[in-house]
């Protein structure tokens, strides 16, 4: 693997124009749920090159800074779908991340492969509620990791998200998950009880809400709290506007701790200028825009080695096979409603079973949006990238029951057009149909699906039940790109109807 290593930092005489910050401060700097963004996002957003102009830049206005990065720098775009974390695993360093967590995409291609990649990264792997001790992993992180700024001593430490329901098993086999509630603000009170450190801050990828109303989030545990002294927040995608209202939280004496997150891809720096004589926090953020493309451009070695990897990305994202008759977003309804139909119509051919009643899909596996017009292979790899198989199962309307009342407690789902359910403000199931007849809990029905939600994923524990009937043997993601070519081939286009299929009474 072509490792970037040791880049000379140039012309920083350029881009530094504001006066150093005093010693007495301490710059945090940190980005979230970057998710391969290695080039500007389709907004115009983000990119690696903009970033590392933006880092330099701080880190010349005070040299009492640290970088960090809260966790999925990974799976989002081809550049890890082709090279599987060569590149962003590379820019760790060269981006100069004092120290990182854990998110759960970083698992995505199991613990063996990113022990590897992680041997080579210089940062500080910082993991305090996973117990690696029986795994790959083993003895490449440490619980925290205290940053001294004169006579002051700041401490950081990661807490990270409960794999169950969220990661594959086969991919974090043998980790052991420390319930993050019970860990936080214990870690937090020895870090200044016994290492007399001054201020804790929790580095955390569990989120700002939660996807799963069971499990916890940087909201409640701060609201638990009594040492935390400030939230580096990831995983639900949030922004956090400073100074919006949300930014701030109340401890369990009544103290306001500020949090921060910087939505996904990276298209935007979260700021936190810490007094360190007062314990005061300022949070801000910097858009990653068109404005520091001067700066980026000067990084010449970093962009001739990323220029190689962009040559792979860019001969499929120019290949055009199919079109879109309309912009979708990959949250939409339409966009969701698209592929599960997409889904019935790919399984009931490629299993040969007939009477398949449903297809219910996660809105999370789709992570990109659908233009209008040209949709090309690149573009589908990037919205599909998972390893994920299509499987059938054979469902008792009680479990189909059961996990349509999990999707209701979160919003919903992505399902086909046979399925229809409704719910009311608390998240509880109302109602549900297949094909108009209410789902009966005594009649098995026949459901289309991906192996992921099978497994467990999404916390979807009723289908784990089931007995499977089909298990294809390819990703999905090449099934929906044979699939658009035939459209194409047909003379038709992609299409989708806004219907709210799982909805709110």
């Amino acid at each position: 693997m072509a490792k970037l290593r040791n880049i000379m930092l140039l012309c920083l005489c350029a881009l530094m124009a504001v006066p150093a910050l005093r010693a007495d401060h301490l710059t945090i700097i940190a980005v979230n749920d970057t998710h391969s963004q290695i080039d500007p996002a389709s907004d115009g957003k983000g990119g690696v090159a903009r970033r590392r102009a933006i880092y330099d830049k701080l880190r010349a206005q005070n040299p009492n800074t640290v970088l960090i990065h809260a966790g999925d720098a990974v799976q989002g775009t081809l550049f890890f779908s082709l090279y599987r974390g060569e590149v962003e695993y590379a820019l760790m360093d060269t981006l100069g991340y004092d120290a990182i967590i854990l998110g759960n995409h970083e698992f995505d291609n199991g613990m063996e492969e990113l022990a590897a990649h992680y041997r080579d990264v210089d940062a500080v792997k910082i993991s305090t509620n996973y117990d690696f001790s029986a795994t790959p992993l083993d003895g490449l992180f440490q619980p925290y990791w205290v940053k001294a700024v004169g006579d002051k001593r700041v401490a950081f430490f990661g807490i990270n998200v409960n794999p169950e329901g969220l990661i594959s098993g086969s991919n974090c086999e043998n980790l052991r998950y420390l319930d993050a509630p019970d860990v936080a603000d214990a870690t937090a009170r020895y870090l200044k009880e016994v290492q007399h450190v001054d201020y804790a801050i929790m580095v955390s990828h569990i989120g700002y809400s939660s996807y799963e109303p069971s499990e916890p989030n940087d909201t409640l545990i701060i609201g638990n709290s009594h040492y935390i002294d400030m939230v580096i927040s990831s995983h639900s995608h949030t922004t956090i506007k400073p100074g919006g209202g949300m930014d701030r939280i109340s401890n369990a004496d009544g103290k306001m701790i500020p949090i921060g997150q910087n939505g996904k891809s990276g298209k935007l720096v979260a700021t936190y200028d810490l007094d360190l004589e007062s314990g005061d926090i300022v949070y801000n953020h910097i858009t990653v825009d068109e404005s520091w493309d001067e700066a980026a451009s000067r990084y010449t070695a970093m962009n001739t080695w990323l220029n190689n990897y962009r040559h792979g990305v860019d001969s499929i994202m120019n290949n055009p096979v199919a079109t879109s008759t309309r912009f979708m977003k990959n949250s939409s309804d339409a966009i969701q409603n698209w592929v599960s139909d997409a889904t019935m119509e790919i399984i009931t051919e490629v299993s040969g079973i007939k009477n398949i009643d449903c297809a219910i899909m996660n809105k999370g596996g789709i992570r990109t949006d659908m233009p209008k017009g040209t949709v090309t292979e690149g573009l589908i790899g990037s919205m599909f990238p998972f390893d994920n198989r299509f499987v059938v199962l054979e469902m008792p309307g009680t479990e189909l029951i059961e996990s349509l009342k999990l999707m209701c407690g979160r919003g919903g789902d992505a399902v086909s057009k046979e399925l229809k359910a409704t719910y009311n403000k608390k998240g509880e199931l109302v109602k549900a149909t297949i094909k108009g007849k209410k789902i009966d809990p005594n009649k098995t029905y026949i459901v289309a699906t991906i192996d992921y939600l099978a497994n467990g994923g999404d916390y979807m524990t009723p289908m784990t039940r089931c007995k499977r009937l089909f298990t294809d043997s390819q990703k999905y993601g090449n099934h929906i790109l044979e699939y658009v070519k035939r459209l194409e081939a047909a003379g038709k286009k992609i299409e989708a109807k806004d219907e709210v299929r799982i909805k709110e009474l």
